[in-house]
Formats: C-alpha cells, structure tokens, sequence
C-alpha cells in the first residue's frame, strides 16, 4: 500500500516522536514540533501514537491514495479535502482508493499533522522515522518531499468517524504565553533587563524553523560587566562553549532570542537566558512569524505542574479514542 506525492506542499516531511538518546553526539532528537497534535492525530486513526506521520509547513500537501485507508489531520488549520469536498478536522474520515487528499489555505496555526491509517511505512534510523533534513537523515531519503515520491504505508484498516473534542486541541493564546525557566547564566544580565524580558511582547521573526525560533521587538538585554573568560568570544553574550538544552532560548548579541527546537544544534557559545518549559514547546511549532508572544516566568514546581497538566491533556485524548 502507498501514497503518490502528486504536490509535496511547502515543506512536509515524515516526523513520528523523534530518535532521544543521541544529542550528546550532536544529533538533534527530531520529531514533530507540536507533539500533542502528531500524537492526536495517530489515535484517531488508531496507529500507535508513535506511528510515523507527515507534518506539513503552512501549505499541505496533494496525495493519491492506490488503496483504501483512514486519514486525520491535525494541529494548524489547514483544512483537508478529499476530491476538492472539504472534511473536518481533528477527526478520522475515509478515504477511498484512487481519490486524492488537498488542503484548502491556512487559517490558524503553522504545521498540521496528517496521520494515514498503518503510519508511512520509511525505515528505522537510529530508533526513528522522523527526518532530520540538515543531516540527510532519516524519513523518506532524508528530505522533504517532492512530488513523484511514493509513500509506503503500513498495514492497518483504522477507524473513520472519531473527533477529538474541542477543549482538548491545545494550541497557542494570543498573545502566545511561553512560560520559561531562567537558566544558568541569568545572572550575567541586569535586574533592570530581566524584567523588562518577561513585560515585553516579543514578535515571531522570519527566520523560524525546526532548528529554532528567534523572536524581535522586545528590548535588547543589559549585561552585567565582567571580563569575558578565556575561550569566550568578545561579545558580553559569548560564552566558554556549553551544551544547549532542547528548548533553551539563547540570546546572540543581546538583541533577539532564540528558541532552540527539534532539529537544533547541540551545543556553541551563546549564553542560554533560560529553557522554554516542554508543555510549551509544543505551542512554538505553532506560531507563524510575525505572532506576538510573551515569555513568562515559572519555577521548577509550576514546570512540573504544567507538563503533567499537559500529560493530563493527552490522557483525555486517549479516553475520547475509546
């Protein structure tokens, strides 16, 4: 069973959970950047929930499907259609051999996630099918795709017809609210700055992808003085080169942060204000430039709390599958 790629969208690709265990050699763990959505969407079709899927950037994808399966689409909204009639979505619908899936134009969000009835079908690399684009790297040929690519597809008939309910389907606030942990080297900026970092309203800036998000208009951070240690760069925000955690948000220059994502590079010598907690990582894959967001302050217990209220999120997801 497979799928023909008659139009490969913008930029979709073959993500399931990711491949951990491998950052400390410099391999990003991958994986689809809103994982609640990409999980939602294997349960409703009733794939494992680490069934690999397609995550399609702003504008998705034209599919032809040789045999009958179950399909849903989650995340952004980006509404699917099966033959040009449009269907819902966050729910499983059929889809018969010989009709072809579409989207219709973005409305909300940035990256829906299309789950297929058996997963798709590409191999096992270092654990996962999830692509990691800059190193050729796992999904199908380790890139995007292109149109003329034939999708394997696992076996598995899959169930048309459930919905996930509408106050589960997390996505971001406006404006976005990313709650974030201060990090190690909060201490090298002013008390002044660092208030003034969580009062602004940040603006999602062009350059966001899945290495990571940078975000503009807020005000630039003051350093405290110090005489920049051996094997620093000169700039006050150049630091001795450090391992970045997934989600730390690093501010190059003092002016713009970046918040490191799926397929971010390991470690470097920008100093790290602090890591955007896991319940949220989520939400940035959902944010298209130019969005206003709002970082905000949370200690270890309110992380916790906010990633097992996540947990209970998806345990409700489960419940509405059964």
């Amino acid at each position: 069973m497979a799928v023909n790629v008659l139009k490969p969208g913008l930029s979709t690709t073959v993500q399931d959970l990711g491949r951990p265990g491998y950052y400390h050699i410099g391999i990003p763990t991958s994986g689809g950047m809103d994982m609640l959505s990409l999980t939602a969407a294997n349960l409703l079709v009733g794939n494992p929930a680490g069934a690999a899927v397609l995550e399609a950037v702003f504008l998705g994808p034209e599919l032809e499907f040789t045999q009958d399966a179950t399909v849903a689409v989650t995340g952004a909204d980006l509404p699917p259609k099966v033959d040009g009639d449009e269907r819902a979505g966050w729910t499983s619908f059929a889809v018969k051999k010989g009709q072809v899936l579409s989207f219709g134009f973005l409305r909300a969000g940035a990256r829906a996630y299309i789950a297929i009835s058996g997963g798709i079908d590409v191999p096992v690399v270092l654990g996962s099918r999830s692509t990691y684009t800059l190193g050729a790297l796992g999904g199908f040929h380790g890139r995007k795709l292109q149109a003329g690519d034939v999708l394997p597809l696992g076996h598995g008939a899959g169930v048309a017809g459930r919905s996930v309910p509408a106050h589960l389907r997390r996505m971001p606030g406006a404006p976005a609210g990313l709650r974030m942990l201060p990090g190690l080297y909060w201490h090298r900026i002013t008390e002044a700055a660092g208030i003034r970092f969580f009062e602004d309203t940040w603006k999602v800036a062009p350059e966001a992808d899945r290495i990571g998000y940078r975000f503009k208009s807020g005000h630039p951070l003051e350093f405290v003085p110090r005489e920049q240690p051996f094997g620093a760069g000169s700039d006050p925000s150049n630091i001795v080169d450090a391992c970045y955690p997934y989600g730390s948000v690093q501010v190059p220059g003092g002016t713009e942060p970046i918040v490191l994502h799926r397929d971010a590079v390991s470690g470097g010598g920008y100093f790290m204000v602090g890591t955007v907690i896991s319940a949220d990582m989520d939400l940035i894959g959902q944010l298209q430039p130019h969005t206003p967001a709002q970082f905000v302050k949370v200690t270890m217990d309110e992380a916790l709390a906010a990633r097992k209220d996540r947990q209970g999120v998806l345990n409700g997801i489960k419940a509405a599958m059964a």
